[in-house]
């Protein structure tokens, strides 16, 4: 762990991570995969990307583009299934030194139930419920379905003892109701938020710089709108424990998730640009920490005070 007196421990649902910091899915690979690349002491925990009960292709190039001080994908989760997954992650999972979460996604319950219990099976310590990836070939969200969203949790809850969280989406119109209905369903927490919904031009070739047209935006630009959401599930339901995630690139952005109301930060788009990025921002929350004479990071969640 980083060195330093402060009290980086905080509390997600059942599971307690040493750091509040948490490696989002997609972004850091299978972890197996990404070890080389960073630090992964510094995190509480790392999402490995989304696995499907069957492989998926993905989405024809080009499906990747930066987008200004954002980027834009629509990579449409490809994977090599669960049962491949099983057998070529599954054993590697304890190389490496921090807690490993699966990432399940599906084309309806039952799917999401039995990669759920694939993942179990493999050896990850979580399940995160990816209901809300933008680029599936329908363009169909769980997460913004309320009814929709707390089948499929319902379904994993029953195929799996792991804590459960469910990634829900900017998108929905009302994403308070949407978390509600999940956690009612079984979710320990729920990771507020996935992508935007987003779409970019090329000038030159008149082609969208997607072969899908619209795909998922993240990056700094879309933290206000993932701070939203954050902030208004913990105003709704301040006994649902968040993760909050989108723009994450500075120790500063972490407190002020955690101050909105989030138990723990996930760290995505940044690790594009700057692998060993946790441990730069893990830092520089310290810093703040010893500045402000905060003891525990757990101190910090929920603490902003509305006008």
């Amino acid at each position: 762990m980083t060195p330093g007196t402060a009290d980086l421990t905080t509390t997600l649902g059942p599971v307690e991570l040493h750091s509040p910091a948490i490696a989002a899915a997609g972004t850091v690979g299978s972890v197996i995969d990404f070890r080389g690349a960073t630090d992964f002491r510094v995190y509480g925990a790392a999402v490995a990307k989304s696995v499907s009960l069957e492989p998926w292709p993905g989405r024809p190039a080009p499906r990747l583009s930066s987008v200004g001080a954002g980027m834009l994908n629509a990579i449409g989760i490809q994977n090599p299934g669960i049962e491949a997954w099983k057998r070529d992650v599954g054993p590697m999972l304890s190389d490496v030194p921090v807690p490993i979460w699966g990432s399940a996604v599906g084309r309806g319950a039952d799917d999401f139930a039995a990669v759920a219990a694939g993942l179990e099976e493999a050896g990850v310590e979580a399940i995160e419920v990816n209901l809300s990836c933008p680029n599936l070939d329908d363009g169909h969200l769980f997460a913004l379905d309320a009814a929709a969203a707390a089948n499929v949790v319902r379904a994993v809850r029953a195929a799996t003892g792991l804590p459960i969280g469910a990634k829900l989406s900017p998108n929905a119109a009302d994403v308070a109701a949407i978390a509600a209905s999940v956690s009612d369903a079984g979710a320990d927490w729920v990771v507020l938020t996935n992508t935007v919904w987003g779409a970019a031009i090329d000038i030159e070739t008149r082609r969208p710089k997607l072969t899908s047209g619209v795909g998922g935006y993240s990056g700094a630009p879309v933290k206000p709108i993932a701070l939203r959401c954050v902030w208004e599930v913990a105003q709704a339901h301040p006994d649902i424990p968040i993760v909050g995630c989108g723009g994450v690139r500075s120790g500063d952005d972490v407190v002020e998730y955690l101050l909105a109301g989030a138990s723990a930060v996930a760290i995505g788009t940044a690790h594009f640009a700057e692998p060993r990025v946790g441990r730069r921002i893990v830092k520089e929350l310290e810093r703040y920490m010893k500045k402000h004479g905060v003891a525990s990071v757990r101190s910090l969640v929920g603490a902003a005070e509305p006008w």
